[in-house]
């Protein structure tokens, strides 16, 4: 994201997380569906507005546009489309507001733990867990 001179901010999406149960009982997924289907949904890893950016709703807008181009940008990259976006917003240091501005619909909590936390022994924080469920497409 960029302005005539200078950035503004950044946006990473990336694979989906492998389970989350709030996101797969909203879907209604179970295991089987899930590994068949996790492909159609991309993961909003990375938001950032930076910091000297001063302009009132600029993070909601940006998810908005995001969410405007992605399936098509997604769908020439990888042959494929996608059918929702979803993140993990960190309770602990963001309230999610952009996401919500956006309409991003909230699904629940995440559980604390890690992808790597197979044996339940790793804990980290909770984190919200957002989806937006039909990215809108450019076509017109």
């Amino acid at each position: 994201m960029v302005s005539d001179q200078w950035p503004v901010g950044c946006a990473l999406f990336g694979s989906a997380a492998w389970k989350c149960a709030a996101r797969d009982a909203w879907i209604g997924w179970d295991r089987g569906t899930r590994e068949t289907n996790r492909g159609l949904l991309t993961n909003n890893t990375r938001f950032l507005v930076l910091p000297w950016v001063q302009a009132p709703h600029l993070a909601s807008h940006l998810l908005a546009c995001l969410a405007r181009r992605i399936r098509a940008d997604w769908q020439a990259k990888y042959g494929h489309p996608i059918h929702a976006l979803e993140t993990f917003v960190d309770r602990s240091r963001f309230r999610g507001t952009c996401y919500q501005a956006a309409n991003w619909v909230w699904l629940g909590p995440t559980q604390g733990r890690t992808r790597n936390d197979r044996n339940h022994r790793l804990s980290t924080s909770v984190k919200d867990v957002y989806l937006y469920p039909r990215p809108l497409t450019t076509d017109h």
